[in-house]
């Protein structure tokens, strides 16, 4: 699946528009419940660009997933990261740098059902492309 440019282009503003509300509240209130802001360095532009996304949390690690509603194409989010993995994270009124690493899909095996829970919708997100979804760990880095 591939996107619509116009779909893309409002999703950029609704995202943008959900960036600045969920830092407006605090990281708190409905728009924020399993929600973090991803700060990534743009891998073309080096600007910061800050996103909404799901996230679960297991022993003090972050999980993310890389989806793009099911695109064959993976998110400019993604991407940055696997350039520049140290990133930003927001979540609720805390945020701290991490270092984001892509788990090998055996390592994503016991995170997986855990994001399911969250939001389920990802498994018709796998069914429509065929890369495979994937969940990147956020670690807190030191100092």
């Amino acid at each position: 699946m591939n996107w619509n440019p116009i779909v893309a282009t409002v999703l950029r503003r609704v995202t943008r528009f959900h960036t600045t509300l969920y830092r407006l509240v605090g990281g708190k209130g409905m728009l924020a419940k399993d929600t973090l802001i991803l700060t990534t360095r743009g891998r073309k532009t080096g600007r910061e660009v800050g996103i909404p996304l799901y996230y679960v949390e297991d022993g003090g690690r972050l999980y993310i997933v890389g989806s793009f509603g099911g695109s064959d194409t993976p998110p400019h989010w993604y991407l940055n990261l696997v350039k520049t993995p140290e990133v930003g994270v927001e979540v609720g009124g805390r945020s701290g740098r991490y270092r984001a690493r892509t788990l090998a899909p055996e390592e994503a095996k016991p995170v997986w059902p855990k994001l399911l829970g969250m939001y389920p919708t990802y498994a018709s997100y796998q069914e429509k492309t065929s890369r495979v979804i994937p969940v990147v760990e956020l670690v807190p880095m030191q100092g």
